[in-house]
């Protein structure tokens, strides 16, 4: 039987490309036929409820009764349940972790935790990932995203101490390549998912990419799935 997963996609930091990988998140999962529900914390003008709406539906983070739902979910509805956290709400869900004792009832309903810190090349994602991992002293799954599009040295990272905390809690760090900028901004300018991005080739509809485009970003998302595949997700 499939073990249930709740994958909580968050950086704290605003930019550092957390609906990014909660898109290649999802449609991994589509791609390879895994049943999921999706919660999206930006109410306004959130990347799942933009590209997957008909797998996601906003949640707000202020509301206790709203993020149970999450858990709720994983245990009664889907196997695999992702949240897109928006900027300055992991307070607020960890807060919630914390009141409900959701560590370890999480152990008791057979659903793992997984909580996705996806970062630049800043100094302020090395601060903010040690803050996260003191939160829980070490406790729960964590899965770290160096994210080349946002940055091209994570040197701060890899010399820091919280480099060797997630060594030492062996979690898994995760490389996402960058995708060529002209046209990750096609596909954001034509408000397609990634499957519509390469599998839409009707020049007719004035939407579509290129065909040297669709190839690139194939070859993109086939490196993300491995990644994805080695963390287990």
């Amino acid at each position: 039987m499939e073990r249930r997963q709740i994958h909580f996609i968050g950086g704290e930091k605003g930019g550092v490309g957390k609906s990014v990988v909660s898109r290649l998140l999802a449609q991994y999962w589509i791609d390879n036929e895994r049943s999921w529900k999706g919660f999206d914390t930006d109410r306004s003008h959130g990347a799942l409820l933009r590209y997957y709406a008909g797998f996601a539906e906003p949640i707000d983070t202020a509301h206790v009764e709203e993020l149970d739902r999450v858990i709720e979910t994983a245990v009664d509805a889907e196997p695999n349940v992702l949240v897109d956290l928006a900027a300055q709400t992991e307070a607020q869900l960890h807060d919630w972790v914390d009141d409900g004792g959701l560590l370890d009832m999480s152990e008791d309903l057979g659903v793992d935790l997984r909580f996705w810190y996806v970062m630049d090349d800043g100094k302020d994602s090395v601060n903010l990932l040690t803050r996260l991992l003191d939160r829980h002293d070490g406790q729960g799954r964590y899965v770290v995203v160096l994210n080349h599009g946002r940055g091209d040295d994570f040197s701060l990272f890899h010399d820091s101490h919280a480099a060797s905390r997630v060594e030492e809690l062996q979690v898994p760090v995760l490389s996402l390549r960058a995708l060529h900028r002209p046209t990750m901004r096609k596909i954001d300018q034509f408000d397609k998912s990634f499957w519509a991005a390469v599998n839409n080739t009707n020049p007719g509809d004035g939407e579509c990419l290129n065909m040297m485009e669709r190839q690139r970003v194939k070859v993109w998302l086939r490196h993300a799935y491995t990644e994805f595949s080695r963390a287990g997700a």
